[in-house]
């Protein structure tokens, strides 16, 4: 059995959680998200807390104890508190605007780049370099702020390109760097 599987998972206040048997269902204050979860793992709602236990009756499905005790906990995190990244371009002439439901980055190409916001995510530009998404289902968010880093990903000699706030770039020492 999992390690995180054999703890339980504490509800916040506000936070409902409903397991009809393939489904599990978590609203709180931020919204609502739902999760189908395979055949041959229980989840029990019960006192505050939700624990995640395998049937006795199929017994190859232990290595989805973890997964899926990993996403609920995630979806209780991401209704109650909700979740964040924040991007940071780096280059003369990098900008990002929000244009409705687009977001519109200019990032050395000839042409503007403009990428879909997905439902249930919210996009902030700040200085027209810093980009802050939120939302919250943690999957989203994370591929959603992949794909936009995946335009222009930093380059090792100058550090140009699009990066998170907390990512560290190694640099590289160019042809002067060789003597």
């Amino acid at each position: 059995m999992s390690r995180k599987a054999r703890l339980p998972i504490p509800l916040p206040k506000g936070v409902e959680a409903k397991f009809d048997g393939k489904v599990v269902t978590i609203k709180g204050p931020k919204g609502s998200l739902n999760q189908d979860v395979v055949k041959g793992i229980i989840v029990t709602i019960e006192n505050g807390n939700i624990t995640v236990s395998q049937d006795d009756n199929i017994h190859d499905r232990t290595n989805f104890l973890g997964l899926f005790w990993a996403l609920i906990n995630n979806m209780v995190q991401g209704v109650s508190v909700g979740y964040e990244r924040k991007l940071e371009m780096i280059g003369v002439g990098y900008r990002a605007a929000v244009q409705g439901k687009l977001l519109d980055l200019q990032i050395g190409l000839s042409h503007p780049t403009k990428m879909p916001i997905p439902e249930g995510i919210e996009v902030a530009v700040e200085k027209n370099t810093m980009i802050q998404i939120k939302g919250i289902n943690k999957r989203v968010v994370g591929q959603f702020a992949a794909d936009i880093r995946s335009k222009k990903p930093p380059e090792p000699y100058k550090g140009k390109g699009i990066r998170y706030v907390d990512e560290y770039v190694r640099r590289k020492a160019g042809k002067s760097g060789k003597k």
